[in-house]
């Protein structure tokens, strides 16, 4: 059985991010596209707009020195333009490391990824290490 169209989509936006393709991903996103971050941190706040989510992409690899590492686990989908992301991320920054699940909720219109709410396994220790 063929996966669903969302499902592909999601998938293919890990694929891009995992390599920094921010071409990909842009072709993914639609232009009003918001991506929700969790937390109290530097890199925490809701970026609106492809080009403020694409540079946060951006900030995430630049404030690792490219350590970040992000695994998709599984996709599901409602069929109704809403998919479902957990995932394992990784990474070092400044002597400190983290090493959690999360997940996203996206929702899907036609073909473009308008909105992104992501969620983590512990925020506090998130704010910690993006701090």
């Amino acid at each position: 059985m063929a996966e669903h169209p969302h499902a592909l989509l999601v998938r293919k936006g890990y694929d891009a991010f995992s390599r920094g393709d921010m071409d990909t991903l842009r072709s993914l996103m639609a232009g009003d596209a918001t991506h929700h971050v969790p937390g109290t941190h530097p890199l925490s706040g809701d970026f609106k707009g492809v080009d403020a989510a694409l540079d946060m992409y951006r900030r995430l690899f630049e404030e690792t020195n490219g350590t970040l590492r992000v695994e998709l686990r599984n996709v599901l989908v409602d069929g109704r333009g809403h998919a479902v992301s957990v995932h394992h991320f990784t990474a070092e920054r400044n002597g400190k490391s983290i090493d959690e699940m999360g997940g996203i909720v996206f929702r899907i219109v036609g073909d473009k990824i308008t909105d992104l709410d992501e969620c983590v396994e512990n925020i506090e220790k998130g704010n910690e290490f993006w701090s």
